[in-house]
């Protein structure tokens, strides 16, 4: 009992995972009909495929920085989720109200290497629905600014640097896999900019928390009636 009260703030973390899953996959399952989103700059933009390292990479930095924080800062961790599950709610009810595709994957791999093999397995798995604005990018800068907002890394450099060049490593992958158009990525940085000046330049939604944790311990338990 006591190690569930202790770790008692995972619920919210998986009860939003499994809602999230869900309803990703039931758009990727439903979605025949969408509006293809281009710019003309994506025409600019060569499909580089080893820039699928970083794009998978995301994956284990979205995990650990999220896991970190759990462990070791509930605030931090509080602000972290907030900022994330906001824009994946956000990006989930555009994909819901308004569905977007794109056309700009090569229809057939220009070089035959283990990157591009990788590719193709991400394409099979992926499809070019569901994209705006891109949750990779959203969801990196979220983790770079967890990181560089914390005081536990406020004088650790090199953690944050390695944030910083994974991030935008992540970012461009986005654009240089033909996996999001430019007007994705754009999109996910101006969500992204709200929700810092939201989480990160104001106290109210951490003063919200402290406030509603401090009535429950108020409350009286059943021993005291």
């Amino acid at each position: 009992m006591k190690l569930f009260y202790r770790y008692k703030h995972a619920i919210p973390l998986i009860i939003y995972g499994v809602i999230y899953l869900i309803w990703f996959g039931h758009l990727e399952r439903t979605v025949k009909r969408y509006q293809v989103i281009h710019v003309a700059l994506d025409d600019h933009i060569p499909f580089c495929e080893v820039f699928v390292v970083p794009y998978l990479l995301w994956f284990l930095y979205v995990a650990v920085t999220v896991l970190y924080f759990f462990l070791k800062d509930k605030d931090d961790y509080f602000k972290s989720c907030t900022f994330l599950f906001t824009g994946m709610t956000v990006f989930l009810l555009i994909s819901t109200l308004f569905p977007n595709g794109h056309h700009l994957r090569p229809y057939v791999m220009p070089r035959d290497n283990i990157f591009t093999q990788m590719v193709s397995l991400l394409y099979r798995a992926d499809t070019p629905t569901n994209l705006w604005p891109s949750i990779h990018v959203y969801n990196s800068l979220g983790c770079h600014f967890a990181i560089t907002k914390s005081r536990h890394f406020e004088h650790k450099k090199g953690i944050r640097l390695a944030s910083l060049l994974l991030c935008i490593s992540i970012i461009l992958s986005t654009m240089f896999l033909k996996q999001h158009s430019v007007f994705d990525v754009m999109t996910a940085f101006v969500m992204a900019a709200v929700m810092y000046l939201i989480v990160y330049r104001s106290d109210v939604l951490l003063n919200l928390k402290h406030n509603f944790e401090n009535r429950n311990k108020r409350k009286p338990g059943p021993e005291a009636l």
